[in-house]
């Protein structure tokens, strides 16, 4: 009878140390995912913030929990159950998605620079004004778009772990879904909300407090200036990067051979850490110069051409 409980303690030993293995093997592959669709996830950080620009302080973060809940039945609901079919039945068409995705990053990052040189594209009347139908419509809007860059994130971590069992991959999407919502969201409401932080702080007794507050203020229109711009520069960036190295995946080698190529010869111009910095750079530049290239040509295609085609008739 002890024999007997001895060896069937030693199996639940055994049965917990794989277990603990397999949560390990788990949360190893989820943080290796997250960290492949970095690019995609800065991106999105950099798009939310302005879905509640104009909002009154006290709708802000309702705006954003909307949104992240949104996000997270986009991952869960419809991303995660499409992406576990493809890549369990016809894995050959992931290369294909991530094409398609990539192409819309292009494009996005494009539109977006498109929009700054000609500026167009703006709200004529600030958000807070137009009622909780605009708010219903501004959060809708937001979900849609999140629905796009959740995909690619989705499936860019379902290609880090693409060989791994069914279980595995679905449990690592799983993981990847909340890590990176929760990310990207608590990241979006602390920016959102930063600046009231300022007023608060710049209300305080303490001069130290107050100095620090006014600084707040003054300088998160400088940071959402500046995110936007990274927000564009990570969209060609991942756009370009993902369409060169899925084009290779599927079937044609040549961008995705001459990108390594120049990664390589770039990290071997200087010795040291530095050398895989330069190599780093070089890939990152040429890959977001791709995707203005690509992006553009779909600008001119979705606006341009239908413009002047309008024109065209306008004058007949």
């Amino acid at each position: 009878m002890a024999g007997g409980l001895v060896a069937l303690l030693d199996d639940i030993a055994t049965l917990a140390r794989a277990a603990a293995a397999s949560l390990d093997d788990i949360g190893a592959a989820a943080g290796k995912a997250s960290v492949k669709a970095a690019g995609v996830v800065v991106d999105d950080t950099a798009v939310t913030p302005r879905y509640v620009d104009g909002f009154t302080p006290d709708r802000e973060l309702p705006i954003i929990r909307k949104i992240a809940l949104g996000s997270i039945r986009n991952k869960l609901l419809i991303i995660l159950p499409v992406a576990m079919i493809l890549s369990e039945f016809l894995p050959r068409a992931l290369p294909y998605l991530l094409i398609a995705g990539g192409l819309f990053l292009c494009f996005e990052g494009a539109e977006k620079v498109y929009e700054a040189l000609t500026g167009g594209h703006h709200d004529d009347a600030p958000a807070g004004q137009k009622g909780p139908e605009f708010e219903k419509a501004m959060v809708g809007g937001a979900i849609r778009t999140d629905l796009i860059l959740s995909a690619e994130i989705m499936v860019i971590s379902l290609s880090s772990v693409e060989h791994e069992p069914f279980f595995t991959r679905l449990a690592v999407l799983i993981v990847v879904a909340f890590l990176i919502t929760a990310l990207v969201y608590g990241v979006v409401a602390l920016i959102v909300k930063m600046d009231d932080v300022g007023l608060a702080l710049a209300e305080r007794r303490s001069t130290f407090a107050r100095r620090i507050g006014r600084g707040l203020v003054a300088a998160m229109p400088k940071v959402m200036s500046v995110l936007t711009v990274v927000g564009i520069a990570a969209m060609l960036w991942v756009g370009g990067h993902i369409l060169i190295v899925n084009v290779g995946e599927a079937g044609f080698h040549w961008p995705a051979d001459r990108l390594h190529d120049l990664e390589h010869w770039a990290g071997e111009l200087v010795h040291g850490g530095f050398g895989g910095v330069l190599s780093w750079t070089s890939g990152t530049v040429v890959s977001a110069l791709v995707g203005l290239v690509l992006g553009a040509i779909v600008v001119l295609i979705v606006h341009l051409i239908p413009t002047r085609k309008k024109h065209d008739a306008a004058a007949h």
